[in-house]
Formats: C-alpha cells, sequence, structure tokens
C-alpha cells in the first residue's frame, strides 16, 4: 500500500530530487567517499560569529583516536552551554562533515559550543565502538569545559536518525557510569529499537520512503553484527533498556510517515510513564529526512520547534 498520497505537497519535490540507496549492490567505501566529497564541495555560510577547530580526542579503552569539530561562538557571554552533536547515517554512512553548514549556523544562532564527533562507522566497526566514541567525545567535552569556555551543567546531546539512536543510547550510558551529567536530549527522528525490523504487523504507512524496512535491516545488522531482534546487548538500542528513569528531559521529533515514527512514540511514552519530561512532534506528511526540504511549511514548523526547545533546555541552569 502506498502512502504517497499522504506526502505533504511542498516536500514531493525533495523526495523526487534524493537518490535511492540500495545497500544490496552499493560498495559503502566509494559511497562514503562520494559522500564527503559532496559536503566538501558545499559553500559554508560566511560571516558567522564562530570558529571551527578540528582535533582528535583518546578513545574509550585502548581504541583509535576519535575525530572531532567544535564550534564556538567568538560573540556572546561565557560560559556557553554545550552540545554534543552526533551524525546520522544509519550507522553505515555520514560523517561530522556532513553537517558541519548547519552546525555554523547553530552554534552561532544559539551561542553554543557544538562538539561533532566522527564516531567509526558498521560494518568495519560494530556495536560498541561506535557508542564508545561518542562517549569518548564526552568526556573529551566535560573533562575541557573550562579551556572550551563552556557551563558544563548544560551539556546536552543531540543527533538525527542513527545519531539520534546513538544520542539517547549515550544518555543512558551516561546515567549508568555517572561520571559525565547529560542535561537534555534533543533527539530528531531517532533510530531506537532494532526490533522494528521483526514486527510481525509493520506499520502500512511508515518507511516507504528516503528509510527503508530494507534499508534498516541492513543498517542494524551492520551495527548489532548478527540480524536484528536478537538479544538485546547493553546500550545498542535506547529503546531496549528497561529502566528509563533518570534520564534527562527529551525533545523528540518524527514525521507522521516517517518509519521511526511508532518505535519514537514508544519510546516517548515510556520515558514518561519513567518520570522523563518529554516534548514529542509527529509532523503529518512527513517522512525520514523530511526537513532537508527547508522551504516547506512543515519544515519550517519543526526548525522552530526544535530551536524553541534548545533554547529552553540550553537555559536550564
Amino acid at each position: 500500500m502506498s502512502s504517497r498520497h499522504l506526502i505533504e505537497t511542498d516536500l514531493i519535490a525533495t523526495l523526487e530530487a534524493l537518490p535511492v540507496i540500495d545497500f544490496a549492490t552499493v560498495d559503502l567505501p566509494p559511497l562514503r567517499a562520494a559522500m564527503d566529497q559532496m559536503f566538501a564541495d558545499m559553500p559554508m555560510p560566511e560571516g558567522l560569529p564562530v570558529s571551527v577547530e578540528r582535533k582528535s580526542v583518546p578513545g574509550e579503552n585502548g581504541a583509535p583516536d576519535v575525530g572531532i569539530m567544535i564550534y564556538t561562538p567568538t560573540a556572546g557571554e561565557a560560559p556557553f552551554p554545550a552540545l554534543l552533536h552526533i551524525h546520522g547515517g544509519g550507522y553505515v554512512i555520514g560523517s561530522a562533515a556532513m553537517t558541519e553548514a548547519a552546525n555554523r549556523a547553530r552554534s552561532a544562532e544559539m551561542g553554543c559550543v557544538i562538539v561533532s564527533v566522527d564516531y567509526r562507522l558498521a560494518p568495519e566497526t560494530a556495536h560498541p565502538g561506535l557508542i564508545e566514541d561518542c562517549y569518548a567525545a564526552l568526556r573529551y567535552l566535560h573533562g575541557n569545559a573550562g579551556a572550551l569556555n563552556v557551563d558544563s551543567k548544560r551539556i546536552g546531546v543531540t543527533g538525527e536518525s542513527a545519531g539520534g539512536g546513538l544520542a539517547a543510547a549515550l544518555a543512558v550510558m551516561a546515567r549508568d557510569k555517572g561520571e559525565f551529567p547529560i542535561a537534555f536530549q534533543h533527539l530528531i527522528y531517532p533510530m531506537l529499537d532494532d526490533r522494528t525490523c521483526t514486527m510481525a504487523e509493520p506499520h502500512p504507512h511508515c518507511g516507504e520512503f528516503i528509510w527503508t524496512p530494507d534499508q534498516n535491516r541492513f543498517g542494524w545488522s551492520a551495527y548489532l553484527g548478527h540480524a536484528p531482534g536478537a538479544e538485546a546487548k547493553p546500550y545498542a538500542a535506547a529503546a531496549r533498556s528497561d529502566d528509563l528513569s533518570g534520564l534527562p528531559p527529551a525533545f523528540i521529533a518524527v514525521g507522521a510517515i516517517d518509519l521511526f515514527m511508532e518505535e519514537n512514540l514508544e519510546f516517548a511514552r515510556r520515558l514518561t510513564r519513567a518520570g522523563v519530561p518529554v516534548e514529542l512532534h509527529v509532523y503529518p506528511g512527513a517522512f525520514h529526512g523530511f526537513d532537508m526540504a527547508a522551504d516547506a511549511a512543515v519544515s519550517k514548523a519543526f526548525k522552530w520547534n526544535s530551536d524553541d526547545a534548545l533554547r529552553r533546555a540550553m537555559a536550564r541552569r
């Protein structure tokens, strides 16, 4: 059953312009290289009061160093709030460079430091390597808060898709370890639950576009190192956590025809039952990654909600 008739009209042109990735036939290294080159060729916003630094930080438990990009406002009053940003890509593609333009703009607009993580990718690195890379970046951000002009009490995590899934899992890991507190989590259509791949009755109107059930199975299989839906691994999928109490306040945004819609709603429901403050937005007619159509009305509504939630979260002390 097609869900095309449910798509918001001003999203259709962007949908038709986007390539379809078939992981069954694609060779990942050339795809990643082509994506990196595409983002390297994109013009960056100019004249923003933001400095950008690329560096490496020590990995966890003897793992390789982790690349990060640091965006710092050059105007405004320090210490600044901070965001640990984790990019998307289904756990198998993507890099910190893909959101460089957006992070430059966000750092300037929000007056916050952003540390974006170039975590290792699956299947070359399976769980727990990816989440450990994110934890290494969180460790660096907290440990160098003074040098970075960051208020360590206002450090949040954010991410899109697989990055949102890693951000949510990182919040659980940070709670359990008790070393580096996270003040809030900002999750954009997060990839939270491998069991979506094995649902007995999949949603008839979700997942037809951009990120499909076949792509989801590939991503989770590569990340977990085995077929999805089997045993739960600690911190691999935030939705598999038995205990969600004590987690930081969450903002969750997802499209109504996104494959992750139901798992995002269920995660939000469980968070509220655990006493965690949640702000949830479901956007009608919106598929996975709909905000790439920046001029669409639903994308503008999403951006306003997202920015407003971030400002409020970063203002809390």
